[in-house]
């Protein structure tokens, strides 16, 4: 394929995400309302009796649940989205890595799904609690837009960062590293993992911090368990060809 060709395929990619996105958008705007409620249950109970979360501006509420559908829609319509990244990439790949099209979509689409949902169940309460519990002094008056985009962050970020066994897998079947480079290496993954949680936790507490890093952690060496495990099941399944000629 020419450049031009490599750029029309990539446009073509981009429309199909963007109308899967849109119309997993259009589905959840229909609830957008009861998946608000939801959203908001980590902070409720930390809220004055008979208070609720505020807003400012008139259109505030309108463009709340727009986000509330577009931020859902996005996790809805991930195995889509995974599905045109893996067929813009996968004309660059040999026979033998294009087998993992169906893998790479269901663990990658899984493990997002499963980032966002630990971010809302663990992370997320957690920080919300330290954070107000600081400020156990004060009358909070926290808006819904705050309280959505500091969601929205740590939800997205956790959910990129379940990706890292997906990644390493396909960098070791496509020969860019080996389980042994990532294991030789393994001190410098604790670090930039530390300062990615870091980033990601809004608090700056360790214990925080911890609740992103240590799962991160188990998730590279699951990365790299499954590289090293597929890669030997391949080295053993060459051998016996060679064996055999």
């Amino acid at each position: 394929m020419t450049l031009l060709e490599h750029l029309e395929e990539l446009r073509r990619r981009i429309i199909y995400s963007l109308l899967a996105v849109a119309i997993a958008f259009s589905v959840c705007w229909v609830y957008a309302q009861e998946i608000f409620r939801w959203l908001c249950a980590p902070i409720q109970p930390y809220l004055p009796p008979g208070t609720k979360l505020a807003f400012i501006g008139i259109v505030d509420p309108f463009v709340l649940y727009m986000k509330v559908a577009l931020l859902v829609g996005l996790f809805v319509a991930s195995p889509i989205v995974l599905y045109q990244i893996w067929g813009f990439v996968s004309p660059g790949l040999y026979s033998r890595e294009k087998r993992w099209a169906v893998p790479f979509i269901f663990f990658g689409s899984g493990f997002f799904i499963a980032g966002g949902l630990f971010a809302y169940y663990v992370a997320f309460p957690f920080a919300v609690q330290f954070l107000l519990g600081i400020g156990q002094d004060f009358q909070p008056v926290i808006t819904v837009e705050n309280y959505f985009s500091f969601l929205t962050f740590v939800m997205l970020a956790s959910g990129l960062m379940f990706e890292l066994p997906v990644l390493i897998f396909l960098l070791a079947e496509i020969g860019v590293v080996t389980p042994r480079f990532l294991m030789r290496h393994f001190r410098w993954a604790v670090l930039i993992i530390f300062i990615v949680a870091a980033v990601i936790t809004p608090t700056p507490d360790i214990f925080n911090m911890s609740l992103i890093a240590l799962p991160a952690l188990a998730l590279y060496l699951l990365g790299v368990g499954a590289a090293w495990l597929f890669g030997r099941r391949r080295r053993k399944a060459v051998g016996e060809d060679l064996a055999r000629t």
